[in-house]
């Protein structure tokens, strides 16, 4: 009789199709990883939706730190998924960092890895403050990879011994401003905070007075009410405040993302 082995279900989240699609066909040869790919943000939500929904949970993520991030001179806007923030005005680049503080607020079983083009402490410390759990060169080794999905599974923290001392210095700072960030979120009414709460998700002026049962223009006192509190000028700069004082987005819903290794 055959011995059943227990499978790690694990979501490619990058847009770029080819590394997405060989990636996970590389993975899907090993006899205990089930592996989905999804193209964007969006779609990655509507995956772990889907999953969700027919009890077969992702146990890890695999997602580009520049997903979404358009190249120069790149054509159009990618949308934002919910649960990630956005650039004023509710469009533009959203990144893989992003992704990762959403899925460690709505779904945080799962663990999340960070492939990378390249080093970069600073990102890489963003990541772990995020609720990343390793930081990955996307030209690592496959059995390296497999490794880390793996330790990531028994609560390892993974990151290349090379950044280890920039990601140290990079946290050891970020520690000393949080006290100052906090300070400055706690001068918010409790309505100020649900509003930064939704403005770190990612939510517009619209989606927020429909989560609230607010009107738009009430929505968007509250909002200029919190830029002001907080000294700061655009929403990017309020939701990198709001992290700091570790003020997490409200809670995922709705959108998602395909299946099969195959990007739609």
């Amino acid at each position: 009789m055959g011995v059943s082995v227990a499978r790690i279900r694990v979501l490619v989240v990058d847009d770029h199709r080819i590394f997405a699609e060989s990636l996970a066909a590389a993975l899907a040869a090993e006899p205990d990883v089930e592996v989905s790919a999804a193209g964007s943000g969006p779609a990655a939500l509507r995956c772990m939706e889907r999953a969700a929904l027919e009890g077969r949970r992702y146990d890890v993520m695999l997602i580009d730190a520049d997903l979404g991030i358009l190249p120069p001179g790149g054509a159009g806007q990618v949308p934002a998924p919910r649960g990630v923030p956005v650039a004023e005005g509710g469009q533009g680049p959203v990144d893989g960092i992003s992704l990762v503080a959403g899925v460690r607020s709505g779904q945080p079983h799962i663990r999340t890895v960070v492939l990378a083009e390249r080093d970069d402490p600073r990102r890489a410390a963003a990541a772990l403050q995020a609720g990343a759990s390793g930081w990955v060169a996307k030209e690592c080794s496959l059995q390296r990879l497999l490794a880390v999905i793996r330790g990531v599974l028994r609560d390892e923290t993974h990151l290349p011994a090379a950044l280890l001392t920039g990601v140290l210095r990079e946290l050891t700072a970020a520690r000393k401003h949080r006290t100052e960030s906090e300070e400055l979120v706690e001068s918010l009414t409790p309505r100020e905070r649900e509003v930064l709460r939704c403005m770190v998700a990612g939510l517009g002026r619209k989606a927020v007075a429909e989560r609230l049962f607010l009107s738009p223009h009430t929505v968007r006192t509250h909002m200029q009410n919190v830029l002001g509190k907080l000294g700061v000028h655009s929403t990017l700069a309020a939701v990198a405040l709001a992290r700091r004082a570790g003020v997490g987005p409200a809670p995922l819903a709705g959108d998602v993302v395909e299946r099969g290794g195959q990007l739609a």
